[in-house]
């Protein structure tokens, strides 16, 4: 493909993408195909000669689109919310060209130095402390900073391993003669029952102990159910080294409470990370950030940017409170091809020290570019229409005969927890049912004891129109399942 080829074809690509987003509210939601559909379409083979753009681009309506679930439709409110953007489209197109790898500083000075400026911006926007960033108001090194990963669960990964690291360190000291293995026997990790299954499967990737705090009516880690835990646990000779806060769990949207939980994992010396994946995007309009108090006890906080901020996956913001305890578990002797010149100390940002990944994707470019086109309160827009949305849903729900909301998780955020009254079986029914119409996308959850359907308002294609032609997809379902009920 030459120059003036690609021209063109870009075109094409360009022209093909308008066409998808303008036909969105026409296709189904969710695929209906069966595994292994796309195996005997396709060839066995790949092509001993290159093919035409234009079939290229076909294939992909063709067979491709088929078997897609449409996240950016506006009627997508499954999961949780994953908008993208026309200068988050854009930026990607210029990293695929430019093709950047951020190994070190010198790598792609640009690469270093955008994310480090970007991640200041984006950590000021939702009111995180200054030691969280690179530089504080006087232009002074704090000795914290952030650093865009790939997801949420990457991040709490990184976390509990840099707090791993920290924890079998202070052993060494206090009880000498001991190998890391002996201690890690010791470690133990702490997090609510309403946490995101990636903390459990952190604390088994990382060999440490896991114990699971029980949240209360509604889903929250709270003070004294972790207190009294963590007492028994010390009393038992383990060491308490971590603690996964949560701010907007998966299932209801719930919000561990910092303040209370804090000051515990100070008393004891463990690390506090703070999982805000969902939530976090909210904290750009300061009529949220209630919910952050207590976030100055925490060594690191995440949350995913590519969830509500018009940012495409992937897009994770993470922030360490010391880049030298964060950076310890990810070190390593460098070989002579990655020279301490190739370096710049200045900046103290070397990002192949905050991943275990070697190369760097060039992704603060989509941050920089949907910062800059929408500006701050661009952004913050977007989070109060989804909010809206969802609000304008849940007063459907509350004027239901059929359905209630979930008690003990009220709406906020984007997020509404509803149900059918009755049985849990008739709202997994109802919700099996409902994503069969292939209208809307929804999904189930469970919340103490109950069956859950999540309304995750999100997609920058939703409008108080597909808000309310989703309630009547909802209602005409409620209303069909009861009916088939009664005549049981």
């Amino acid at each position: 493909m030459d120059s003036e080829e690609f021209v063109s074809n870009g075109h094409r690509a360009l022209d093909f993408i308008a066409q998808y987003y303008s036909t969105l509210s026409e296709r189904p939601v969710s695929s209906d195909v069966e595994p292994g559909y796309l195996r005997k379409i396709l060839p066995t083979e790949a092509p001993q000669e290159g093919e035409p753009f234009e079939i290229m681009l076909s294939d992909v309506e063709k067979h491709i689109f088929p078997g897609l679930t449409h996240w950016q439709s506006g009627s997508f409110f499954s999961y949780y919310p994953a908008n993208t953007s026309a200068p988050s489209v854009l930026a990607e197109l210029l990293v695929s060209a430019i093709n950047p790898i951020g190994i070190s500083w010198a790598s792609s000075p640009a690469v270093t130095e955008l994310e480090a400026v970007t991640m200041d911006w984006l950590g000021k926007m939702i009111g995180l402390p200054e030691r969280f960033l690179f530089y504080d108001k006087d232009g002074e090194k704090t000795g914290g900073g952030g650093v865009i990963e790939s997801s949420g669960s990457e991040s709490t990964q990184f976390a509990l391993l840099a707090a791993r690291t920290r924890a079998i360190g202070r052993l060494r000291e206090e009880q000498p003669g001991h190998d890391d293995y002996f201690f890690m026997s010791k470690l133990i990790a702490y997090t609510s029952d309403e946490a995101h299954f990636s903390v459990d499967r952190a604390c088994s990737i990382g060999a440490v102990k896991l114990r699971i705090v029980p949240s209360d009516d509604f889903g929250r880690m709270r003070g004294p159910a972790l207190d009294s835990l963590l007492k028994e646990d010390v009393g038992d000779g383990l060491v308490p080294f971590f603690i996964c806060a949560t701010l907007g769990t998966t299932s209801t949207c719930a919000f561990d409470c910092l303040e209370e939980v804090g000051p515990l994992a100070k008393q004891h010396g463990a690390w506090l990370h703070i999982d805000a994946a969902y939530a976090g995007s909210s904290f750009v309009c300061p009529e949220y950030r209630h919910w952050m108090k207590g976030v100055e006890f925490s060594d690191s906080f995440n949350f995913n940017p590519h969830k509500n901020l018009a940012m495409a996956f992937h897009c994770s913001a993470l922030w360490v409170a010391s880049q030298k305890e964060f950076t310890a578990a990810f070190g390593y002797k460098d070989p002579p091809y990655l020279s301490p010149g190739q370096l710049c100390p200045e900046l103290h940002a070397d990002y192949r020290y905050f991943q275990i990944a070697l190369g760097r994707r060039f992704e603060s470019l989509k941050m920089w570019f949907v910062m800059r086109s929408y500006g701050v309160v661009g952004l913050q827009r977007i989070v109060k229409e989804r909010c809206s949305h969802a609000d304008r849903f849940a007063d459907h729900v509350r004027s239901s005969d059929l359905f209630e909301l979930l008690e003990g998780a009220l709406p906020h955020l984007g997020l509404v927890c509803f149900r059918m009254k009755g049985c849990n079986e008739l709202t997994m029914e109802f919700v099996k049912q409902l994503n069969t119409t292939r209208q809307v996308s929804m999904q189930p959850t469970q919340f103490k004891g109950k069956a859950v359907v999540r309304f995750s308002c999100g997609s920058l294609q939703t409008d108080s129109t597909i808000v309310d032609r989703a309630w009547k997809t909802v209602e005409d379902c409620g209303q069909k399942l009861a009916a088939d009920k009664m005549r049981i």
